[in-house]
């Protein structure tokens, strides 16, 4: 009995549907082999690689879905989801308009959208879609987030406080962090790692234009800067990011390794082939695992998303040589602790060094400087080099 090319869809939907994704990706392409062009297959293919982090494939599927089947809500939907997290906002944009104007119920698609929109930088139209989205689905935390963000964005912080409060289930940790932030909530003692995560891992197709650009990053430059004529050694860079701090960091290095919570921002890191390791964890958990290993400990623009410094410091102190230095920024403000409404800490610079001091770091230099831009801002920080 010959099997049909939609007989092996059916059987890769229940099996993805099970998690098993790599049985589903085999029915897949079987389907796609029987039926060459099949716009089911290709988009089925498309949604497994973006499941499976693989952008390019997960691009290229979509692309080939959508020309195959144009006025097909669901495959501009599944594009549109793909380019959105390749950074291609305008692209993402304009497929997920297409998809709701096919389907104006599409909760999911209303969503994203509005989180495209706001990452573009333009949070009050994304307001209207994502307001669209929590009255669809009003169980669903993720919408009642994004429009929470997109509200701040748009300088509407009573409408993201009101959002905010709706959140429920395992984002409530980050709704919280953001209630916080807006002065309506106790301010916790970091930024929850999700939040974190998921930050970067969006931010990381677009890393790098951004910060060279628009918000004239210098931090990696300058704290290099502070340690000229350092000699080599073994050097781990905190929250290393696309690697931009790495490339300051490399002449100084033996051994470069990074450390970052985020995935895509790992893979960017990669990809430059600069570092000799790569870990995906949390600083707080890793640097306990590794006493005494690192000549020079830097984090640049890292601490900020930590309001009580005092641990970090700590496990920076036990994984350095005797001897060893550990270099960072801040951003600074008066209080000793603030949480500002863009969801990072800013520390009191002589509150910081008196936990540098307490924790066992000596000061060898501080320097008052420009981190960047914000909105046509420019953000104060200080720059600090401790010894053990």
């Amino acid at each position: 009995m010959t099997i049909t090319a939609e007989e092996l869809l059916h059987r890769g939907i229940a099996r993805h549907r099970a998690g098993r994704l790599d049985e589903a990706v085999s029915l897949y392409r079987r389907a796609l082999r029987l039926a060459p062009g099949h716009p089911d297959a290709e988009n089925l293919l498309g949604v497994a690689a973006r499941q499976r982090g693989d952008l390019p494939a997960a691009l290229a599927h979509a692309a080939r879905a959508v020309a195959a089947a144009p006025d097909s809500a669901l495959f501009l939907a599944n594009q549109g989801a793909a380019l959105a997290e390749a950074g291609r906002l305008a692209e993402a944009i304009a497929a997920l308009r297409g998809a709701i104007q096919r389907n104006p119920a599409d909760a999911m698609s209303l969503r994203n959208l509005g989180q495209a929109l706001t990452a573009a930088g333009q949070p009050e139209a994304a307001l209207d879609p994502l307001t669209q989205a929590t009255r669809l689905a009003p169980e669903a935390p993720e919408a009642w987030l994004a429009l929470a963000h997109a509200a701040r964005e748009a300088g509407r912080m009573d409408a993201a406080r009101a959002a905010a409060e709706q959140v429920r289930g395992p984002l409530a940790e980050q709704a919280g962090f953001l209630l916080a932030a807006l002065g309506a909530g106790p301010v916790p003692s970091r930024a929850p790692a999700a939040y974190v995560r998921e930050l970067f891992d969006a931010f990381a197709p677009r890393f790098d234009a951004e910060l060279e650009g628009a918000l004239a990053y210098r931090t990696p430059a300058l704290l290099a800067a502070m340690i000229e004529g350092l000699p080599k050694g073994r050097v781990l860079d905190l929250g290393c990011g696309t690697g931009l701090s790495g490339l300051a960091l490399k002449p100084f290095a033996t051994r470069l390794e990074g450390l970052d919570l985020s995935p895509r921002m790992l893979n960017q890191a990669r990809a430059r082939g600069i570092y000799h390791a790569l870990h995906e964890a949390d600083l707080l958990e890793f640097l306990p695992r590794s006493p005494q290993a690192w000549d020079l400990i830097a984090a640049a623009d890292v601490l900020n998303y930590l309001g009580d410094l005092a641990p970090a410091l700590a496990a920076m102190q036990a994984a350095l040589k005797p001897g060893g230095t550990a270099l960072f920024s801040l951003e600074a403000g008066e209080a000793e602790v603030a949480l500002g409404a863009g969801l990072r800490f800013r520390h009191n610079p002589e509150h910081a060094l008196a936990l540098a001091e307490a924790a066992g770091l000596r000061l060898v230099a501080r320097e008052d400087a420009v981190l960047r831009t914000e909105k046509g801002r420019d953000v104060a920080g200080v720059l600090v080099r401790l010894a053990r």
